[in-house]
């Protein structure tokens, strides 16, 4: 049965520090709202998680995630010696992919860290797995390549739908 994607109840998982980071090394950034749409309407996503370190000083971002349709999941962030600041999520994702895996259709998983083979091969094993959706070519693991098969795509090629660019008024 063809199911159109109005009716479909996808869940995306996103690994916010590799998106983000990923992006900015291509020389970009991602117009949040426009990329909250495409993943409704691409691939029938409802719920958008993103999983992020909380930086107090980062509020405003915050802000503006959530405004444009963002569920926001934080976990607090160390700061080591050298001064950087440590808020690796991959367990939380993994985590509430799994506490919600009876709420949805199916799960995008987006991020480009191999971190994330053992989910992607469950969700696919469930058949539970729409895609992967990486940073790029160069950000992406090579064990997502192989657990994802044909089931992955590259934000990279979708930097004319994706980009911000400043509003002049």
């Amino acid at each position: 049965m063809n199911i159109g994607k109005e009716k479909l109840n996808n869940y995306a998982f996103i690994d916010f520090h590799n998106l983000y980071f990923a992006i900015k090394s291509l020389g970009w950034h991602i117009d949040y709202l426009r990329f909250r749409k495409y993943l409704a309407e691409k691939y029938g996503v409802v719920k958008a998680y993103i999983f992020l370190g909380f930086v107090e000083e980062n509020q405003q971002l915050y802000n503006k995630l959530q405004s444009c349709g963002f569920v926001l999941i934080f976990k607090p962030v160390l700061i080591d010696l050298s001064h950087k600041i440590k808020g690796n999520c991959d367990a939380e994702l993994v985590l509430q992919a799994m506490i919600d895996l009876q709420e949805y259709s199916q799960a995008v998983i987006i991020t480009g860290d191999g971190d994330f083979y053992c989910l992607v091969k469950y969700l696919e094993a469930k058949n539970k797995l729409s895609l992967v959706l990486s940073p790029s070519d160069k950000n992406c693991s090579s064990l997502l390549r192989r657990m994802a098969k044909k089931k992955i795509a590259m934000i990279s090629d979708l930097r004319n739908k994706l980009e911000y660019k400043k509003r002049t008024s």
